[in-house]
């Protein structure tokens, strides 16, 4: 257990890349690509090069919106010396070949892409640029050090000649790749560090990118599936005669997860999916409620768990404290909602199945598709389409979207579009768990804490996953500790134990997992300690990251650039929060608390290390894209069930940030020279923790649980 649970996960990573690194010449070109034309230069899965100077890059990542495509293309070019407005990027097909070195399949999550591609691509760019090079040599007799890659071309500068790589990519075809590459030093990068637009702006600006809900095949028609409302409830009887009856109305059968209803048209399919008469079964949560979960979390926090970490002596220290304190945290069910609702296209045919999808996990989505219709892996073909949002929503284990549309596609024997309504997602969907933490420390006579306990309750995530086997030892989940086992404060007794009740509905990561909660009780609790010794709240951090050099110096650049300590308007406060997940980032929220409790959010300065930075202009885009999520869960976003169903279905109920109640955003890049981390979902966990923070200041008043309400305030 100690081997899993005490794995910091930037050293995990570190040791993934340098697995991968040297592997990257021997990949081979997957099979399901279209087959290259012998005048093709393939040096890899992830570069091709027509003769007519058509550049692709291949990447077995999907683009949800986080700027994959852009950042890992500047890693390819960077060294293949090639401008990035005459590439083309697509994600590649299901292949081994785009295995994620951390995941072990083909995998898009845990903001790990450039971090695990960062030595890697560059190998591959260099690679091909080294080969386009001997092949231009070859051609004109020269020496290869004679020659030089630039925009594209080969260039003999003695001579002044000149070849594209279009025209050099036949002879090239027929080269060995090099077995050691040299990589450029960053002294002499023309494209990494610096701010880039994003490769995608365009075509989703004009409307003409596609994503997966955009797809149509010819003969499509389109689904939409009826499911139980209860958790686990299954259909008993239904009646078609109504819905059949609908115009545009094609077919209407029982799949695994309910009744299908097949249609000319979404609209079609929907009125006849209201038109049905179905019984369903009561499911085993049916007396399941988020009231006695509430009940039953509390029992569980009051009685010792599963032993996450445990350093030093913390009962005997704590008795020795001059001042103990204690606080409960809770933390709601969560939905991803993302704006994009789930939707897969299938054609299934003897011997063969087509997907069309946005997913995050492409071989357990290609994986299903294949045992739904009964068929080898190889006789599948799943195409990645652009994802309007995941968060993990896209990223499920048992490809139940995937599954849905292929056993219809099966049944109707023809291709057919499932769309999930925003009811369909919200009422059952997967979900961010329920949590109650309960915290002690211990205070010596410097205010400094010398004793930590933490007690989590809440649904394993991975557990039954098919991550269980690496991340789940002894009953601890990884993910459920993930912030809380690895604390970046000095805390010489410190001890974390964990409950995981089984019950409750289905449960998945969302974006920044475990951190998503740990950060928001941590944070807030290390700033009830500094209100407990007397001291400003970002001078006690400071006083305690004295073993951690870089989270100081991002603490310092968050304080310094949010002024903190100069003066704000009457019932203004700031509060501040800094966390890892992957990248180090701190935040300063300046938050205003009116008589009658509103709040408002009026400025986040945020701070960020992430190592070297591939692309500013992408690092700035997601840390005000994590700050938006993130204040969206902490001021408005809770999920409640009662009697095995969920109580919301849309934005009406289920709310999240609007456009008018986003702050002012700055970021601020800290310079290194470090390999990059990741930044997808690094900007989300400082946000809550720093609102609260901001509100006991302006207020007096600790908010342990959230979302946080103004009526708690008034």
């Amino acid at each position: 257990m100690t081997e899993i649970i005490n794995l910091r996960r930037r050293d995990l990573l570190k040791s993934t890349i340098g697995l991968s690194g040297g592997l990257i010449l021997g990949f081979r070109w997957p099979a399901l690509v279209a087959q290259k034309t012998s005048a093709a230069f393939t040096p890899n899965a992830f570069i091709r090069i027509a003769p007519d100077d058509f550049v692709s890059f291949f990447l077995g990542t999907t683009q949800m919106g986080q700027g994959v495509f852009t950042s890992l293309a500047m890693l390819i070019a960077e060294e293949l010396e090639v401008d990035l407005s005459r590439v083309h990027v697509e994600t590649g097909p299901v292949d081994h070949a785009y295995d994620h070195p951390f995941f072990g399949m083909q995998v898009t999550g845990g903001s790990t892409s450039v971090l695990t591609c960062w030595e890697p691509f560059r190998k591959a760019g260099a690679a091909a640029r080294e080969m386009l090079l001997s092949a231009a040599a070859q051609t004109w007799g020269v020496s290869p050090s004679t020659c030089r890659a630039e925009s594209g071309s080969v260039i003999h500068p003695p001579s002044g000649r000149r070849l594209s790589y279009g025209q050099l990519a036949e002879s090239a075809s027929q080269l060995t790749p090099p077995k050691t590459v040299a990589l450029k030093d960053p002294a002499n990068f023309k494209l990494l560090g610096k701010p880039t637009p994003r490769l995608d702006s365009l075509g989703k600006a004009t409307g003409k990118a596609i994503y997966g809900i955009d797809v149509a095949v010819p003969g499509m028609l389109t689904a939409v599936v009826a499911r139980a409302s209860q958790l686990g409830g299954k259909v008993t009887s239904f009646k078609v005669e109504k819905a059949k009856a609908v115009p545009g109305v094609k077919a209407v059968l029982q799949i695994d997860s309910g009744i299908a209803v097949v249609a000319n048209n979404f609209w079609a399919a929907t009125k006849g999916r209201d038109a049905l008469e179905i019984s369903w079964s009561e499911g085993p949560s049916a007396g399941f409620g988020c009231s006695s979960q509430r009940e039953d979390y509390a029992r569980l926090a009051s009685q010792p768990g599963m032993i996450a970490k445990n350093e030093g002596d913390v009962l005997t220290v704590m008795s020795r404290a001059v001042k103990t304190v204690e606080a409960t945290f809770e933390l709601p069910y969560l939905a991803h909602a993302p704006m994009e609702p789930l939707n897969c296209v299938a054609d299934v045919r003897p011997g063969s199945c087509e997907v069309w999808t946005g997913t995050q996990f492409q071989t357990l989505d290609r994986d299903a598709a294949a045992k739904a219709a009964g068929l080898e892996f190889n006789q599948v073909k799943l195409h990645t389409a652009l994802v309007g949002g995941g968060f993990g929503r896209r990223g499920v284990p048992d490809g139940h979207f995937v599954r849905e549309a292929v056993q219809i596609s099966q049944a109707i024997k023809a291709p057919v579009k499932v769309v999930w309504t925003r009811e369909d997602d919200i009422c059952g969907g997967y979900y961010r768990p329920a949590y109650r933490h309960a915290l002690k420390a211990g205070l010596d006579s410097k205010g400094h804490p010398i004793a930590w306990t933490h007690r989590i309750v809440g649904q394993s995530v991975l557990t039954n996953s098919p991550f269980e086997s690496r991340y789940v030892k002894n009953g601890i989940d990884v993910d459920s500790v993930w912030g809380a086992i690895s604390l970046p404060y000095y805390v010489p007794n410190l001890h974390v134990d964990v409950h995981s009740p089984a019950t409750g509905p289905r449960v998945w990561a969302w974006r920044s997992v475990g951190s998503s909660h740990n950060a928001f009780v941590v944070e807030g609790f290390v700033d009830e300690l500094a209100h407990a010794a007397g001291k400003d709240p970002y001078e006690f951090r400071q006083e305690l990251l004295w073993k951690n050099p870089r989270y100081a110096a991002v603490l310092k650049l968050a304080a310094e650039k949010a002024g903190w300590g100069n003066a704000l308007p009457n019932r203004q406060g700031r509060g501040i929060a800094i966390h890892e997940f992957g990248s180090i980032v701190a935040q300063v929220a300046e938050v205003s608390v009116s008589q009658q409790g509103e709040i408002k959010v009026h400025r986040v300065v945020c701070a960020i290390d992430c190592g070297t930075a591939v692309n500013p202009e992408t690092i700035r885009a997601q840390m005000e894209g994590g700050i938006a999520f993130g204040l969206s869960a902490a001021l408005f976003e809770e999920l409640t069930l009662e009697k095995g169903r969920v109580q919301q279905s849309n934005f009406h109920d289920y709310k999240v940030l609007r456009i008018p109640q986003m702050p002012l955003v700055e970021v601020h890049i800290l310079p290194s020279t470090a390999p990059p981390n990741g930044i997808g979902e690094a900007g989300v966990p400082p946000i809550a923790p720093a609102v609260a923070n901001a509100i006991f200041a302006v207020t007096g008043k600790r908010l342990r649980h959230l979302p946080i309400r103004s009526e708690d305030l008034a």
